[in-house]
């Protein structure tokens, strides 16, 4: 006798599926040329620097510790490599203030597990990342947007959401945010701090992009303000510096709430692949890093310049958009009335695509928006992407 099957969890039959990976399958065919995905560049990748360096972790005994368990928190070497360069830049961190993750995107996981409870309220920036959205809908979390402008979240009107709404949490990516690829001035930075101090909130820091710089200086952690030490989790990537496949990543919090996360990563996955960390490790001491960003950066610097040249012919009078000085994306608006989601069944058409702007708001979203990733085409590919482009956009 035939039933029907059991149910799934209502966290699992309510929060969506990522449109951004929707739209990869969909133009996965090599004729499109999409601006769809935030893909580092493949054929910028290190691999003879990666290919030596995993190599030596499975050389000889050290392949008996590379391929045995490790500990959750993560490799000595690799935790060391992620301190020293954080405190170079300006932010002084040891080994012991952090845990590798598999991809930064586990450490906002481990944090909603180990900060959410359901019903708690998050504030986040509007659009937000989108991943960010999925993981604090299945913590059961009500999400809360933060109005702004081109500089990023308004410091007002952060103070009253804070004091109105009592947030458990504010998530922000303030520097080269995804989707708009706006970056958070220092007067702002230093309000997000105190307003966290004053409403008692913690802050996730998410910085998958600092390193991608093209122009302008740098800025402060939010993390680096005496206000938010003791409130701030920082998270950050390998995988658009070095390569996403290793999935690897790291989180920097407060002692209690790291130690947290250590319990919340042991029933998830025990530890961080220990191949992948020791490969890592002895790419960050033997390869140079820094050198490696430098081409990377260059190459980068062009794309993003081609994109921001061949914008105003592509897309419809009374179009806006922003200019980022780093990071993989342009958020672009077309005019009132227009609707990219429609839009983009025709531009697939057409061989070329992008993400429609709608999803990445958590309040109202405007629907003439959209994202665009400069990183994984040379500008003579975004110059046809845009040809291709201004066919359904004009």
């Amino acid at each position: 006798m035939r039933t029907s099957a059991p149910g799934l969890a209502a966290r699992a039959a309510s929060v969506a599926g990522s449109p951004v990976r929707d739209i990869l399958a969909l133009t996965a065919r090599p004729e499109v040329i999409s601006f769809a995905g935030g893909l580092p560049a493949a054929e910028l990748f290190d691999t003879d620097g990666l290919r030596a360096a995993f190599q030596q972790a499975l050389d000889g005994d050290t392949a008996r510790r590379t391929l045995q368990y490790s500990t959750t928190e993560g490799d000595p070497d690799l935790r060391a490599a992620v301190a020293t360069r954080l405190s170079g830049r300006g932010l002084v961190t040891g080994p012991d203030d952090l845990l590798i993750t598999s991809g930064s995107q586990q450490g906002l996981t481990l944090l909603s597990t180990a900060l959410l409870e359901p019903g708690d309220t998050v504030l986040v920036e509007d659009p937000c990342y989108l991943a960010a959205l999925q993981c604090f809908a299945f913590a059961g979390a009500r999400v809360v947007p933060v109005p702004g402008d081109e500089e990023g979240v308004d410091p007002a009107a952060l103070e009253e959401l804070v004091a109105r709404e009592r947030p458990k949490l504010l998530y922000l990516v303030p520097t080269f945010q995804n989707p708009t690829g706006r970056t958070l001035p220092p007067a702002r930075r230093r309000a997000v701090a105190e307003a966290a101090a004053r409403g008692d909130v913690w802050i996730v820091e998410d910085d998958p992009y600092g390193e991608l710089r093209y122009s302008g200086g740098p800025v402060p952690w939010i993390a680096s303000y005496e206000e938010a030490a003791d409130r701030t989790a920082l998270l950050g990537s390998f995988s658009k510096i070095m390569a996403p496949g290793l999935r690897l990543g790291w989180l920097r919090a407060p002692a209690a709430l790291r130690r947290a996360c250590v319990v919340a990563k042991q029933s998830a996955d025990l530890h961080t692949s220990t191949v992948d960390q020791t490969a890592a490790a002895r790419y960050l001491a033997d390869a140079d890093l820094d050198a490696h960003l430098v081409r990377v950066r260059s190459a980068y610097r062009e794309r993003r310049d081609a994109l921001l040249a061949g914008l105003p012919d592509a897309l419809p009078d009374g179009s806006r958009w922003t200019s980022p000085e780093g990071g993989m994306f342009i958020w672009a608006t077309l005019p009132e009335g227009r609707d990219t989601t429609a839009l983009l069944r025709e531009a697939v058409e057409h061989d070329v695509a992008y993400v429609p702007g709608a999803p990445f708001y958590s309040g109202p979203a405007d629907p003439a928006t959209m994202r665009l990733s400069f990183t994984t085409h040379t500008p003579d590919e975004i110059a046809e992407g845009l040809w291709r482009l201004a066919k359904v956009a004009r």
